[in-house]
């Protein structure tokens, strides 16, 4: 077990967390985001980071500080506590980005690791291999190899009570992450960043990220703190959590400030684009996009800047306020709708909804059905699968969307998407849904899955289907031998 990371809270994979940073000994609250410190273009300084927006931990890049004339020097001297005024978890980064960007760095992996003890890093990283997209699966395999033998190097370094970050590589494929992450969990490292993702996300590939990120958790232990290098745009704050991600970085608050444009949890804008302002941070609220073109450019880069910190925290906090209650799905499922790659990457997390069902708390506030894509929820695939065990009285059953019938033995509730309902559990979440009147085609497909379900399970029983207006897209996936009956006149379905 991991000592240093204890979840407190969770809802399918996303999960609210304490990271025990030793080194600089205080407690991180995850989801965390680590906002990206570039010691010579400090858009926001890290001490208004602590104080202003009351961030825990930062990221910054040891390799810069190892190669910088300017502070070099200062960093060993003074460490970087006092180098950037903050008293949070300071993470340092090895070199990896620049050596996937320009093919090569002039550092050893221990002694990357020993600079990062030496400025007082609370959180180090070993030099792995980021493998980006679309390489053949014969070089991600070689360059994880070389990643997995820096991992196993880093063990033996003498590090004191800094920890270190064991990433995951393997490209875009998904045998390797997982091999990457179960190789990485088995080391003595303490924190799982899931690299070389950036180019996904920049070209807005999530369910390739979302593929990712699931496989490399089918490798980690659940004690394991998830860091998605480079995930710094609040748009998909909600489906990486959901995913199983605790730790965000983020250079996209300056680096998106600096060309003028302007985050939102719907996408990006450009200032120039803006006649109103969609949000009521301090920057937004006393200021109009017209004032702000206004300023000058060093002082209109700090408030962009600023205010993509605000929309960014406050993302994250909704996301976490989302967990706690149970509604992550919905605030999700809310989300993706931004975006059609969005939808796309909620999509590929549904598919994994098996895995979701093992860790998704079993009673949670509300069960909200927002669209097709909820009837894949890991809530209805558990109760298909609790139909699956149960055993039915009675040798004639009804499964109906009405009353009660004296000629069956027996009668159940049928409710859209979860199908038949014991009458024992009908008060029960998730089977206290809240949909709408005009449900879709797959809210009652889903239905049928669950009716196929309890029938298989129940292969002496006769039952009867007794449904209003239900789509017969529906009723042909009821199983052979399923008496139908109409309640009647068929409903209208805006999707056929």
């Amino acid at each position: 077990m991991r000592e240093i990371f204890e979840i407190r809270d969770a809802d399918g994979a996303g999960r609210i967390g304490e990271l025990t940073v030793p080194r600089a000994g205080v407690t991180v609250e995850t989801p965390a985001l680590l906002p990206v410190i570039n010691p010579h273009l400090r858009t926001v300084e890290p001490a208004t980071l602590e104080s202003a927006f009351g961030a825990e931990i930062l990221i910054t890049n040891g390799y810069i500080l190892y190669k910088s004339k300017e502070f070099r020097e200062r960093a060993l001297s003074e460490g970087l506590d006092e180098l950037y005024d903050f008293s949070g978890a300071i993470m340092t980064d090895s070199g990896s980005f620049q050596l996937s960007e320009y093919g090569e760095i002039t550092v050893r992996n221990a002694e990357i690791l020993e600079f990062q003890r030496d400025i007082g890093s609370h959180i180090g990283t070993p030099i792995d291999i980021p493998t980006p997209p679309g390489v053949s699966h014969e070089r991600a395999e070689s360059e994880l190899e070389t990643t997995k033998a820096r991992l196993d190097a880093a063990e033996s370094v003498d590090v004191g009570e800094m920890l270190v970050n064991a990433p995951i590589q393997g490209s875009t494929y998904p045998d390797l992450r997982e091999s990457a992450a179960s190789h990485a969990y088995g080391t003595s490292l303490d924190v799982f960043p899931v690299g070389a993702v950036v180019p996904l996300m920049n070209g807005y590939r999530y369910a390739e990220m979302v593929d990712v990120v699931r496989a490399a958790k089918r490798g980690l232990g659940a004690d394991a703190p998830v860091h998605l290098f480079g995930a710094g745009h609040p748009m998909m704050f909600a489906l990486a959590v959901a995913a199983g991600c605790d730790l965000f970085d983020s250079a996209a608050y300056a680096l998106y400030a600096r060309d003028g444009r302007y985050l939102t949890v719907a996408g990006t804008d450009h200032l120039d684009d803006l006649d109103y302002f969609p949000c009521s941070c301090p920057v937004c609220a006393d200021r109009t996009p017209e004032t702000l073109r206004s300023l000058p450019a060093a002082r209109r880069e700090e408030l962009l800047a600023r205010h993509n910190l605000h929309v960014s925290y406050r993302e994250l906090r909704t996301v976490k306020q989302a967990v706690r209650e149970g509604n992550l799905f919905e605030l999700l499922e809310r989300r993706a709708r931004n975006h059609p790659a969005m939808v796309d990457g909620y999509r590929a997390l549904l598919d994994d909804s098996a895995a979701l069902e093992r860790v998704d708390p079993v009673s949670k506030g509300s069960f909200f059905y927002l669209s097709t894509d909820s009837a894949r929820r890991p809530e209805v695939r558990r109760h298909h699968d609790r139909l699956g065990r149960l055993s039915v009285d009675g040798d004639r059953v009804l499964l109906s969307a009405g009353d009660d019938n004296s000629r069956f033995d027996e009668t159940w509730r049928l409710n859209p998407p979860f199908g038949p309902v014991p009458p024992a559990l009908s008060d029960s979440y998730p089977l206290t849904i809240e949909r709408p009147e005009r449900l879709d085609r797959g809210g009652y497909e889903a239905a049928a899955a669950g009716v196929a379900r309890l029938a298989e399970a129940n292969p002496d029983t006769e039952f009867t289907v007794a449904h209003w207006g239900w789509p017969e897209s529906a009723i042909d996936r009821l199983p052979d031998g399923v008496d139908v009956l109409s309640l009647g006149a068929d409903s209208q379905h805006p999707d056929e």
